[in-house]
Parts: C-alpha cells; sequence; structure tokens
C-alpha cells in the first residue's frame, strides 16, 4: 500500500499484536476465505485511505527513539505537516526536526504522486543544502533510524501484487509481492489489516529464502477528530536486534493548512506559526 504505514510513518507511518512470523501456505489458507471476503484490491485501498489520507490536512509533533543492536540510543523530535491534493490521490508531506542540535533546522518534503515515482527533498541547514531523494535511495535509512524515507511518505499500492491470505478474527492478512523485485532489497511481504477500522496493524517483511528480517507494527491507535490514528509505532530489524520506536502526540486534521506553505520556501524558512 502506500505502505505507509505512518500517518506518517504518521506513519500515518507508516508507523505503523506482535505474533512470531509465520511463513504463508497454499491453496489450503485460501480455502479460509469466506464467500463474501472483500478482494485483496479493495482492503488494500481502504487501509491506504484510513492510514494516509484522514481529514483534508494534519499536524503532530513525534519523537523517535532509535535503539541499536548494542543497547545504545538517539532521539529524534520533529514536526510532520502533510496536506491532501486528492482523497486517496496526490499528497504533499513537511517533516521539521527539532532536536537534537545535530539535526536542528533538518526538513524533509515529499510531493507523494499516485502516477510515477514520489519526489522527496531533504534540506540540511548547516551546509545550506537541498538534496533530492533519488527514486533509488527510498529504501534506506531515514534520519539515522530503522524507518526508511519509504515508511515515512508511504509506499504505492500500485508497486505491488496482492492475494488476501484470511479473513478469520479481527485481521485480514495479505500477501504483498514487488512488481518490480530489483528495486528493493525484500522478496515479498505480509499485512494484517484490522477489519474495523483498516489501519495495518503489522507488516513483516520477507527475504528470499523466505525468512522475516524486518517488522512494522503500530503499538497504539486512538480515535481524533473521527479518524483512528496510530499514535506509537515501531520498526525492527530482526537481524541486528535494533528498533525505532515512532510516538505522536498532539494529532490535528483539518487545520486549513494552505498550499503554498508546501514549497522550497518552507524548508529554508520554517513557518512557525504551523509549528507550535
Amino acid at each position: 500500500m502506500r505502505t505507509q504505514l505512518w500517518k506518517g510513518i504518521q506513519a500515518n507511518v507508516l508507523a505503523m499484536p506482535l505474533i512470531s512470523a509465520l511463513l504463508l501456505g497454499g491453496p489450503a489458507q485460501a480455502q479460509e476465505l469466506s464467500a463474501d471476503a472483500l478482494s485483496a484490491d479493495a482492503i488494500v485501498e481502504r487501509a491506504n485511505l484510513a492510514a494516509f489520507y484522514p481529514g483534508q490536512d494534519g499536524r503532530s509533533q513525534a519523537r523517535m527513539k532509535i535503539v541499536d543492536g548494542q543497547g545504545r540510543e538517539q532521539t529524534r523530535q520533529f514536526t510532520i505537516l502533510r496536506r491532501t491534493v486528492e482523497a486517496g490521490g496526490d499528497q504533499q508531506m513537511l517533516v521539521f526536526f527539532a532536536r537534537p542540535s545535530d539535526v536542528r533546522g533538518t526538513v524533509f518534503r515529499v510531493e507523494k504522486k499516485v502516477v510515477g515515482d514520489d519526489d522527496r527533498w531533504l534540506y540540511l541547514p548547516g551546509l545550506d543544502l537541498l538534496r533530492r531523494i533519488s527514486a533509488g535511495d527510498k529504501r534506506t535509512s531515514f534520519v539515522g533510524s530503522h524507518f526508511f524515507y519509504e515508511d515515512v511518505s508511504g509506499r504505492n499500492p500500485a508497486d505491488d501484487d496482492y492475494v488476501l491470505q484470511s479473513d478469520e478474527g479481527d485481521l485480514y492478512r495479505l500477501e504483498a509481492t514487488p512488481k518490480d523485485p530489483g528495486s528493493v532489497e525484500f522478496a515479498r511481504y505480509q499485512l494484517w489489516i484490522d477489519k474495523t477500522d483498516f489501519l495495518p496493524r503489522k507488516v513483516e517483511y520477507l527475504d528470499d529464502k523466505g525468512e522475516v528480517y524486518r517488522r512494522v507494527s503500530s503499538a497504539k491507535i486512538e480515535t481524533i477528530d473521527g479518524c483512528p490514528t496510530v499514535l506509537r509505532s515501531k520498526v525492527e530489524d530482526l537481524r541486528s536486534g535494533g528498533y525505532t520506536l515512532m510516538e505522536f502526540r498532539g494529532v490535528q486534521y483539518d487545520i486549513g493548512l494552505p498550499a503554498d506553505l508546501f514549497g522550497e520556501r518552507s524548508m529554508r524558512t520554517p513557518p512557525s506559526a504551523y509549528l507550535k
């Protein structure tokens, strides 16, 4: 999906029920599906809308705790501003870093597109450098965390093929396979999506040996302004033992963010009125 498990990560990270990974089976599992089950593509479409398009726009404060395999910790604090150009379609995002001092003033900007690759930029204030993030870098570390750039701005649902594996219990379970395997580091991934609010509860990435090596999960969800919202998400590197925990507060929707806010000017001159 633009599995975008944020709501920003936000996730809507796409932040973003922890059980051991189970490898997907074949026809036997397909027989578990009920006759009136939604199609895999319909589930993914609804999950994409739920995770990334609540309200016309939104603002939230976020804090990341980054823990490496040796238990060493770092933190990041930032504000996320988001504007939807068209529901389920193009979208704009700005991420303004406030702490620690070595990343203060850094800004991440996204022009998310339904057709074609998203445009992503990173502004580094110490160098007064505006750097475009290439499509080939979208699955690399986001400011030193275990989240990828693509986790933050969202993966395009059209980049993968989906199969519904099970709709028993409270969750749909799907398998996704990339249409362009050479563009990603995973062979496939599994998604668990809640049947009520359609927010992803967990995503697990498998390598070409069928082993789960990376997990993204939503640890806390609350309804804000009528929108089920991920308030805590986690990414785990199952090989190194490291993880990043993302927490959100002060989440607001439909605050009237102007379209001209989401340009290059705001990267060099942050709009303080919208960051408080």
